[in-house]
């Protein structure tokens, strides 16, 4: 192993010594590229959070901190011209269901920001190896469609992040069949050796692929090779494609795929000190053009290492993985300490408000697949996750409970939109079948029964929406004798929620709720923001907190109430 990381050593070096000693002074961009046409859970029982986790003015709110967002796959959302591929044209016809930014009606999602998964033109049907960075997947129409989707959506008050695969192409990339040649000008933008290293990558798998003149370093696949950002040409023509997005096209931010793997050193093959500060120096960049743009990284790792990249400023936002594990765990066993726990965590590790919980995205077994079809579940996930602090996600669907399991295409099928053939989603012949029990679960259906899983998530959303606390409020964990009890307070000024879930499905009567300390001060009515019914006065004790409080003698199974202080 020490041979094959020496092997790597030397291969960065020599890279670096021929971007160095180069002749060339032009970018060979204009040659070749198309241009731009302008953890581990603890299981130990929470203790009280007697101090909590402020966002204050001097750390600042940022527009994300405001939303909820949803992630699309564009392929799979609305078909418009039943070619059986969702596409722009489609975004646009059902923006209203996401918001139609019209503040007295309910039946829209009230959603605020949306990111796509990636929209270049690419040989997969994911679209995360990209052969072309200034365009768009002809399958979704064309650049101008994008751009009228943008604008519809900035309209509507509706921000829009994409997906920017940055850390490697497709090997069908011009620039990587130029880099086969030798002597190409291209040769350094991905990272070649004459021979194969032989090491093996940060989960164990083959990272040096055959190709036509040499092997190549890939850490995903053979079809999708590193670009090699130790050349400045590379991170000068990210930095233009960058630039193009925002300030050409007009998105608001981006996904960042792949993060940990973009910079790789000997010892490190993620999350390595030149990662770090390539983002860093990305960002700034990227600030310079647009201040209110979002990075958001796929950080893929636990909490330890995902919060560097926001304490280093390398990037805005992180997901939440282990935090959405835990939602996950603590809603399928009925017991609360999974999610409180990491919560704790999370709210420790990470700068306040700045981290994106969810519950699953499009490379993860859907909601309702992981619980069994149980719609209570998901409802106390969805519960969990849209009053959790953070900037929490939605991926398409889990609003009416679509079920999907790996392989990947089965958990990116077609929305369902309505109990017609193929679910609405096309009248043509749909790229992937439609889940088959879309004639009892879609759109239609669920938007007028006032129990359905997307009935549910409206009024989740939009209590949020309304609500400073839960938002971008101080969080406060509760402590409870009762297993199958989640609870927490959010506090923002004068605005105080007080969270409490019933995780499991037998009435729990002895479920004292326990503050140590916090920022209540005198006696309090209490209102529930989600269903009518009398709830108990809460009295507040010395030390700001409360001792034994029920706002119910006996907490219902699958009982959730979010419940107002006045």
């Amino acid at each position: 192993m020490r041979k094959e990381l020496n092997n790597f050593a030397l291969l960065i070096l020599i890279t670096s010594l021929m971007i160095g000693c180069s002749s060339s002074t032009a970018s060979p961009t204009g040659d070749i590229a198309v241009q731009p046409p302008g953890t581990t859970t603890s299981t130990s029982t929470p203790t009280a959070a007697s101090e909590p986790q402020s966002i204050t003015d001097e750390a600042g709110l940022y527009w994300w901190n405001e939303d909820v967002f949803y992630e699309i796959f564009v392929r799979s959302y609305l078909d418009s011209d039943d070619d059986g591929d969702g596409d722009f044209i489609g975004l646009i016809d059902e923006l209203d269901y996401l918001n139609d930014h019209d503040p007295d009606t309910s039946d829209d999602l009230g959603v605020r920001s949306l990111w796509l998964m990636p929209i270049f033109p690419s040989p997969s049907y994911h679209g995360y190896d990209v052969i072309d960075y200034y365009n768009v997947n002809p399958d979704y129409g064309t650049l101008d469609d994008f751009r009228r989707f943008i604008d519809e959506a900035h309209q509507r008050g509706i921000r829009v992040i994409i997906d920017m695969p940055l850390n490697h192409t497709s090997s069908q990339h011009p620039w990587f069949i130029e880099s086969q040649k030798p002597d190409s000008a291209y040769r350094d933008w991905y990272i070649w050796s004459d021979t194969d290293p032989g090491m093996i990558g940060p989960w164990g798998q083959q990272v040096w692929h055959s190709g036509a003149t040499g092997y190549y370093y890939g850490v995903f696949w053979g079809g999708m090779p590193d670009l090699n950002y130790r050349n400045p040409e590379v991170t000068e023509e990210m930095e233009n494609i960058f630039r193009f997005w925002l300030e050409d096209v007009g998105v608001d931010g981006f996904r960042l795929d792949g993060a940990r793997y973009v910079v790789e050193e000997v010892d490190e093959l993620a999350d390595s000190e030149a990662n770090l500060q390539f983002f860093e120096d990305m960002r700034s960049f990227v600030k310079d053009i647009n201040p209110d743009a979002l990075l958001l990284g796929e950080v893929w790792t636990s909490n330890f290492a995902a919060a560097t990249y926001l304490k280093r400023e390398a990037l805005d936002l992180v997901f939440d993985f282990d935090l959405a594990s835990a939602f996950m765990s603590s809603a399928g066993s009925g017991r609360a300490e999974s999610a409180l726990n990491q919560l704790m965590f999370s709210l420790k590790l990470f700068p306040p408000g700045q981290f994106a919980p969810f519950l699953t995205n499009h490379d993860m077994n859907r909601v309702m697949s992981q619980l069994g079809g149980d719609v209570e579940k998901a409802k106390n996930a969805a519960t969990m996750l849209l009053t959790s602090p953070g900037v929490p996600f939605v991926y398409y669907g889990e609003e009416i409970g679509m079920l999907g399991q790996k392989p990947d295409e089965r958990i990116r099928t077609p929305m369902q939109w309505s109990p017609e053939e193929h679910a609405g989603f096309t009248t043509g012949v749909p790229w992937q079948s439609v889940n088959p029990d879309y004639p009892e679960k879609n759109v239609v259906l669920q938007s007028t029964d006032h129990d359905s899983l997307l009935y549910f998530y409206n009024s989740l959303v939009r209590i949020r929406n309304q609500s400073e606390a839960l938002r971008f409020g101080d969080t406060y964990l509760i402590e409870s004798q009762a297993p199958g009890v989640y609870s927490i307070l959010r506090a923002y000024e004068d605005d105080l929620v007080l969270v409490v879930l019933n995780l499991g499905n037998e009435e729990v009567n002895d479920f004292g709720l326990n503050l140590l300390s916090g920022p209540l001060e005198g006696n309090y009515q209490v209102v529930s923001l989600i269903e009518d019914g009398q709830y108990a006065e809460l009295i507040s004790s010395d030390t700001g907190g409360f001792e034994d409080y029920q706002p119910l003698p006996t907490l219902p199974p699958y009982a959730r109430l979010i419940l107002q202080l006045k």
